[in-house]
C-alpha cells in the first residue's frame, strides 16, 4: 500500500509540467522580412543553377543524338 501511495504521489505531479496548448510567437514584422528576403537570395541563386542544369541536360541529349546520326 505505501508503494501504491508513493508511485500516485510521484506520478499525479508530472501532469503539472505538461506544455501548454497554446503557442507563443513574437515573431514580428522584421523577422518575416528578413526570412523572405533570405528565400529571395535562395530563389535567386537556385533559378540560374536550374537553368545550367536544363542547359547542359539539352547540351548532352543532342551530343548523344548526334552520334547516332553519325554512326547510322
Amino acid at each position: 500500500m505505501k508503494a501504491l501511495a508513493t508511485i500516485i504521489g510521484i506520478i499525479t505531479p508530472a501532469t503539472a509540467f505538461a506544455a501548454s496548448a497554446e503557442r507563443t510567437d513574437n515573431s514580428g514584422i522584421f523577422v518575416w522580412l528578413f526570412l523572405g528576403f533570405c528565400a529571395l537570395i535562395i530563389v535567386a541563386q537556385a533559378l540560374p543553377a536550374i537553368l545550367m542544369l536544363l542547359g547542359v541536360t539539352k547540351g548532352l541529349r543532342a551530343r548523344t543524338e548526334a552520334r547516332e546520326t553519325v554512326k547510322s
